[in-house]
């Protein structure tokens, strides 16, 4: 019978003893991997990646969305949608027009970091 991996590994392994009972302690809970991971899905997205790379850049409304990313404004107010419930962006009114932002800072970085690490060589 062939061991897989991991049997061999716990007939070998000697671990590092409490040091992953530390780390098992300190795992994120379940409600906040599943968030964490909602907020990498929508990221998983190129549509919404392109929209919050406009808005990293300038406060935009729906028509000036549609403009850039060449789409109808129906299309992107579902995706404004989905983005405002993960708190992704954030939407301020102006008389009639909305205009959307990020929520803040740190969607901000969280994007830009992602676009720095797949941008180097």
């Amino acid at each position: 019978m062939v061991q897989t991996e991991r049997e061999e590994c716990e007939k070998t392994c000697e671990g590092s003893g409490q040091e992953s009972e530390r780390i098992k302690a300190s795992l994120v809970d379940n409600g906040t991997a599943e968030e964490m991971a909602q907020l990498f899905k929508a990221l998983g997205d190129p549509t919404r990646v392109k929209m919050i790379y406009a808005l990293a850049q300038k406060e935009l409304c729906v028509h000036d969305l549609s403009r850039v990313l060449d789409m109808g404004q129906s299309a992107i107010s579902h995706q404004l949608r989905y983005l405002r419930n993960l708190r992704i962006v954030k939407r301020r009114k102006e008389g009639k027009t909305v205009y959307y932002s990020l929520e803040d800072e740190h969607v901000e970085q969280i994007f830009l970091q992602t676009y720095q690490h797949i941008s180097h060589p």
